[in-house]
């Protein structure tokens, strides 16, 4: 197993590094003491380590922003959060996630973190399984939107049936705005870049309007959708979605990032490439 340790304080890089040693003495183990350090040893060696111990409070990246592009470099490299800073540990107690481990590191927690995103599986879809019953009863309340690699809905674990192709294609631009009123002259921007009939297009895009309300009243969920004054939006809270997850700093989420983020369509290489670059 190659594991890696980043950590700008010295001392709490020397004391990671003995307690994973306790835990899996067979696994070779190489200390960081700044990001550029690690992505510069990835470049000259071409190797991808099998878990990376992050500090989440570096000099001049985050521990999130330093997770989300190692995995664009990366992507089968699982990363796992240490601090000192016990905020960050409540937020993940908050959400029921895996991924943390709080200073001073012990050993009982490297072993269960290694336990657990050495085991994780994803399915065909790319989202991880579910652990228990509870979690995958809480699922199906909420509609649950994949953006890694191709974009994908499901409802009630089942792919969700659009109309039209570009039904989809309109909600996928919604959950890429996260929330934020969309105006018929962006949609159109995005959906259309290379025509400008803006009359047309605006009557094209009342129809997948239309569309999407009719797809989601099926389902029962016409909530998610916002329409005033002329804008469109979608009711982030309210969808389970891995890109929205891994913006919380949900570890399962970021581990699942695999560097794709919708792929089959075009003007998500915007938010693609700011994933990449998140500094």
């Amino acid at each position: 197993m190659k594991i890696y340790v980043l950590d700008d304080e010295p001392f709490a890089l020397k004391g990671t590094i003995k307690t994973i040693k306790e835990v899996v003495p067979e696994a070779e183990i190489t200390g960081f003491g700044r990001a550029g350090d690690v992505f510069r040893r990835v470049q000259e060696t071409k190797e991808s380590p099998d878990v990376v111990f992050s500090d989440i409070e570096m000099p001049g990246i985050s521990g999130l922003d330093f997770a989300v592009k190692f995995k664009q470099i990366c992507p089968e490299s699982k990363i796992v959060f240490v601090t000192a800073y016990s905020q960050y540990a409540l937020e993940a107690f908050r959400l029921h996630v895996h991924g943390y481990i709080l200073k001073p590191v012990t050993p009982e927690r490297v072993k269960e973190e290694l336990e657990h995103v050495l085991s994780s599986r994803t399915g065909r879809t790319g989202q991880r399984e579910e652990n228990s019953a509870d979690s995958g009863r809480k699922n199906e309340e909420r509609l649950r939107v994949q953006c890694f690699g191709y974009f994908e809905v499901f409802w009630k674990g089942e792919p969700l049936m659009f109309g039209r192709r570009q039904t989809k294609e309109l909600f996928a631009y919604l959950i890429d705005r996260k929330g934020s009123a969309c105006t018929s002259e962006e949609i159109a921007a995005a959906l259309w870049e290379d025509e400008d009939n803006m009359k047309n297009l605006k009557a094209r895009i009342r129809i997948l309007i239309s569309d999407l309300r009719q797809t989601l009243t099926r389902i029962g969920r016409e909530d998610l959708v916002i329409r005033r004054s002329g804008r469109i939006a979608i009711r982030r809270e309210a969808i389970d979605c891995d890109y929205y997850r891994m913006l919380d700093g949900d570890m399962d989420a970021v581990n699942d990032f695999r560097g794709e983020y919708m792929v089959q369509y075009s003007w998500a290489e915007m938010t693609a490439g700011q994933l990449a670059f998140r500094e």
